[in-house]
Parts: structure tokens; C-alpha cells; sequence
């Protein structure tokens, strides 16, 4: 057990980076399995300051691979362990992330987007949105949560650690560059006063008592023999993320009730959107947002609904349509024509926002 720190609301102004590692440690998180990578180094940076009042452990790995596998080994011992990367170290550490998957174990971590593809940038981006929804070999069990600020992390990091336990799906907080760097006031408190039981972590191997006596032997299996194996058990795999998928499916929406333009931007683009609304609103020009929080798995009738009442829709955000990709495909069949707004590796203003809106609706006043 780690010595909380955070007993009673606490209003703080600290960057999205220390929000995790602090909302983190209120989960009762035990150990931090990490690789330097901008712009997550501060959630190992603040982790490893806070480690002698905490007293949970830390451990920098040679490189993602490790520590990624760390933190499944971890999990496995009976920790509540984590991890946080960002652009190439998401990547690499994809295989441990698919092994969780295969395994169903409840690995956590913390996807601080940055520019790609490779190196690129070390600043800001949405380009991790496909890599952390459906990255490595499989089929994407994963549960992934878009947060769009400092309270959102706060909020979801606690809430990714229970998803994780409870469910045995591999869970994600997905932010971003900005949202690391950037300060902003946050309210931390223990999860006990919001009503949240935080789950308790259990060994997977190891557990006291001998297998086949004193309880069931564990057998967790990585590879399959025949083809038929694997199906058999992803089919059960299918069944289940499909049977949990409304208990976790999260959306926000933004004057989206009688919007004729609605927008559909997720994370940080999200909130210049919400800007975007209310300039447009003051204009006459009746926009509305939708923002999906769970990108797996996505709130699909909620979405269709909104889509389906607005007259034009504009999905934009900071990649090249990653976010309407996964959005496209579950509304297919809905008529309500759309446009974009792509910026690749480069935040969205609510100007860029307002602009293009207004220049949809000209065009459809002219036509």
C-alpha cells in the first residue's frame, strides 16, 4: 500500500504531467515502470519527487520495450503498476500492450501525444489516436479515454486504474503535449469523498495457497497452437467488449440539441471547439458540439442520434481524420454531409474553427 498524500479536495495549479502522477498515486498506484520520452517525462519526473513521502516504487527502464513488459510483470506479481510514454515510445512499446490485450491484463498508461510519424516534434498532437485505439497485432480490446484538461486527467487517471481492474482490458489516458505541459488550476481529492472505491490490486501468479489445493491454478496463455485456438478465444474476447462496451462508452455534448452545424472533435481540440460554439452562437449560426471521451468503445448510438439532427457536421482535429475515421464508420448510412478540418501536428484555434464553420454555411446558403 502507498501513503496518500491527497486526503482532503485540494485545489492545486500544476501542469496535466503532475496531474497524473499525483491522480495516479490517489489510485493507489504502487510502482511506475517508465523511459524518458518528451513530453511525459514530468509524470516520471514527479512520480520519483513524490516517492519518499509515498513510499510506492520506480523503476527507469533501458528503453519502452522494457518497460512496457515491466509493467506487465508487475501486474502479474499483484502490483498496481503503470507506465506513460509518448510517439516512438508508444510504438515500441505496442507489443506489451498486445500482450496485456491477449492476456487480459489490466495494464494502465498514460499516451502524452506528440508529432509523427518517428521523432517529428516533441510538442503536441492527435497522431496516436489510431496507434493507442487499435496499435499492435490484434484486434483492439483496449478501453482508451480522451481527456481534454487538467481536470479530465485528473478524473481519468483515477478512473483508468478501477476500468482496468475491473474489466482485465489494457486502459489508456489519452492526452497530449499541451495538456502535460500546460498549467491550469485542478481539484484533487481522495476518490473515497466522490464515493469511488478504487479496486484492489491481486496477484495473478503467485497467489497464496497451493494451485489445485487451496485454489485454481493459473493458466495464461500469449501463444496458440492452431488457428482455431486463437479464434475460439478472441470470439469470447468480441462478445465481452461488446457486453461491457455501455457501461463504459462516455460523451460530452455542447449546444449539440439543435445544432445545424455540429462539430465532432475529441481531447484538447474539443475545447477550442466549445470556444468555437459560443463565438458562433453570439453570431446567429446555431453549432453544437460532440465529444466523445471513450475512442474504445465509442458511444455509437449517442453519436448517430446528434449526427443524425444536425444539418451539416465538421470533424476536426489534430491529425488527418484519424478521430473521423473511427467515427465514419459507425455512422455509416446517415446522409448528413460533412467537411473537415485537419491540422497534422498542429493545435486547431477556435478562430480555425469559427472560420471554417462560417464558410460551411455560406456555401450551403448560396447552394
Amino acid at each position: 500500500m502507498v501513503n496518500k498524500l491527497i486526503k482532503e479536495d485540494t485545489k492545486a495549479f500544476m501542469t496535466g504531467n503532475e496531474v497524473i502522477a499525483y491522480a495516479a498515486i490517489a489510485a493507489g498506484a504502487e510502482f511506475m515502470y517508465g523511459y524518458p520520452i518528451t513530453p511525459q517525462n514530468e509524470i516520471m519526473h514527479t512520480w520519483c519527487k513524490l516517492l519518499p513521502k509515498t513510499e510506492a516504487g520506480f523503476l527507469q527502464t533501458e528503453d519502452e520495450i522494457s518497460a512496457g513488459f515491466s509493467t506487465v510483470g508487475g501486474i502479474l506479481a499483484g502490483k498496481k503498476a503503470f507506465t506513460a510514454t509518448a510517439g516512438p515510445g508508444n510504438v515500441i512499446m505496442q507489443d506489451a500492450m498486445s500482450m496485456a490485450e491477449m492476456m487480459r491484463i489490466p495494464f494502465v498508461c498514460a499516451v502524452m501525444q506528440r508529432g509523427g510519424p518517428s521523432t517529428a516534434t516533441v510538442i503536441y498532437a492527435q497522431q496516436e489516436t489510431t496507434l493507442t485505439c487499435f496499435g499492435g497485432n490484434g484486434e483492439g480490446y483496449r478501453i482508451v479515454y480522451s481527456t481534454a484538461g487538467h481536470q479530465d486527467l485528473y478524473d481519468y487517471t483515477i478512473k483508468a486504474f478501477n476500468t482496468a481492474w475491473k474489466y482485465k482490458f489494457p486502459t489508456f489516458i489519452l492526452a497530449d503535449g499541451y495538456q502535460g505541459k500546460m498549467r491550469e488550476p485542478v481539484v484533487m481529492y481522495d476518490p473515497k469523498s466522490r464515493g469511488i472505491d478504487m479496486i484492489p490490486a491481486t496477484p495473478y501468479l503467485r497467489a497464496e495457497g497451493t494451485a489445485g489445493i487451496d485454489r485454481d491454478a493459473v493458466h495464461m496463455r500469449n501463444c496458440f497452437n492452431l488457428e482455431e485456438e486463437l479464434m475460439e478465444v478472441l470470439d469470447e474476447y468480441e462478445v465481452e467488449f461488446n457486453r461491457i462496451a455501455p457501461e463504459l462508452e462516455e460523451y460530452k455534448e455542447y449546444f449539440a440539441d439543435d445544432a445545424e452545424v455540429l462539430i465532432i472533435a475529441h481531447g484538447i481540440v474539443a475545447r477550442s471547439a466549445m470556444t468555437a460554439v459560443d463565438e458562433l452562437r453570439k453570431k446567429g449560426i446555431k453549432a453544437g458540439l460532440f465529444r466523445p471521451i471513450t475512442l474504445r468503445p465509442l458511444a455509437v448510438k449517442p453519436i448517430r442520434k446528434a449526427v443524425s439532427r444536425a444539418k451539416q457536421v465538421l470533424f476536426t482535429e489534430s491529425a488527418n481524420g484519424q478521430l473521423a475515421r473511427i467515427v465514419l464508420e459507425k455512422i455509416y448510412g446517415i446522409t448528413t454531409p460533412y467537411d473537415t478540418l485537419y491540422k497534422m501536428g498542429v493545435g486547431v484555434t477556435g478562430n480555425d474553427i469559427i472560420e471554417k464553420v462560417e464558410q460551411m454555411v455560406n456555401k450551403m446558403a448560396a447552394c
